[in-house]
């Protein structure tokens, strides 16, 4: 029997959590906290604010989730943390809180990849056994299978992640970032009904989503200064809510067909949605009516494991810990990128 806690930290949401993994037996989670740092609206989260917002926080979340676990500080078998990719000054503050307990407890260290935590903790909850992953979040998107000891990416955006392009027209349309801006434009887009015609752009098994966030960003920008949008079709005007609805349908078209074509190279039935815009009802349908055309089926998590959180570190953290892997003091650095498949994956056959 092996404890671990984990320490996320890589954007705004700061997350411990606490796992026990017991031989024959699924992992246990004993706590799993999250706290979030909300900007105004119409804003994003600048790196140094959510630094600060992290370094302010964490001690209590580590007290917090000591004390909701039950475990001793002595029950601990190693401390992990989140060593990238993400924003720099918020791995930084996570990176020198792991460093300083780790040296306070005497504890080993585990430099866990955030992309790996997302899968690895998504396996574990769905039971997916060898899936196409599809890893979507407000800095990351990628169609992911497992080969060789290593999680190869088949596909990825060229320039901004789903997650930042959903974020970013939310600030255009001046939408709360309470509790998250996508899951906001989610809500508005089941009242919309007219599909306006933007960018569908997919290039091989890559997508690109900074032409489509331009485009109805200005879309937008002539409606917010009075001038009328009407449907072609029905005469009707067009809401902010038909653009949330209009984006969401055309990006999340464009992730279904890069990860079915993923599927169909590697031979999978199975799909891993992964990352925060994972918990979108829409996408999880969209890819449902997909995988179920050919035979398969898709797994996800609710919003306690696909958003960013501490327990996935913990998780992904342990199996390499199990392994033998540590990471030295003096190594116990963060990085602003650090690509899924440049990690071995020592604990998969």
């Amino acid at each position: 029997m092996t404890i671990a806690i984990g320490l996320e930290g890589s954007a705004n949401k700061l997350g411990v959590g606490i796992i026990r993994h017991t031989p024959s037996k699924p992992a246990e989670v004993l706590s799993n906290i999250r706290h979030t740092f909300v900007s105004p609206p119409g804003e994003g989260f600048l790196p140094k604010d959510t630094a600060i917002h992290h370094r302010s926080w964490v001690v209590k979340l580590v007290k917090q989730a000591l004390k909701e676990s039950g475990v001793t500080v002595a029950q601990v078998d190693c401390i992990c943390y989140t060593k990238g990719p993400g924003m720099g000054a918020p791995l930084q503050s996570v990176a020198v809180a792991a460093r300083t307990l780790a040296l306070l407890w005497d504890k080993p260290l585990v430099g866990v990849n955030h992309c790996v935590g997302h899968i690895e903790m998504g396996r574990e909850i769905t039971g997916a056994d060898n899936p196409v992953v599809l890893y979507v979040s407000g800095g990351n998107t990628q169609v992911i299978a497992y080969a060789d000891q290593r999680y190869r990416i088949f596909g990825e955006a060229l320039d901004i992640a789903i997650g930042n392009c959903l974020d970013r027209f939310a600030r255009t349309l001046n939408i709360s970032n309470d509790p998250a801006p996508g899951y906001n434009i989610e809500q508005m887009a089941k009242k919309g009904k007219h599909l306006i015609d933007i960018p569908y752009t997919v290039k091989g098994m890559d997508c690109s989503f900074s032409g489509i966030l331009g485009f109805i960003d200005a879309y937008a920008g002539e409606m917010l200064s009075g001038v009328e949008k009407r449907d072609p079709d029905t005469g009707e005007p067009i809401t902010p809510e038909d653009l949330c609805f209009s984006l969401q349908e055309t990006a999340f078209a464009m992730l279904v067909e890069i990860t079915e074509r993923a599927m169909a190279h590697v031979g999978s039935t199975q799909v891993l949605i992964v990352g925060g815009v994972g918990c979108n009802e829409r996408l999880q349908e969209m890819m449902g009516i997909m995988a179920g055309d050919r035979g398969g089926s898709v797994y996800a998590t609710d919003e306690r494991f696909c958003i960013d959180n501490g327990i996935m570190i913990a998780h992904a953290g342990l199996l390499a810990f199990q392994t033998g892997f540590t990471t030295p003091i003096d190594e116990s650095t963060c990085t602003q990128r650090f690509r899924t498949d440049e990690v071995f994956v020592k604990w998969r056959d």
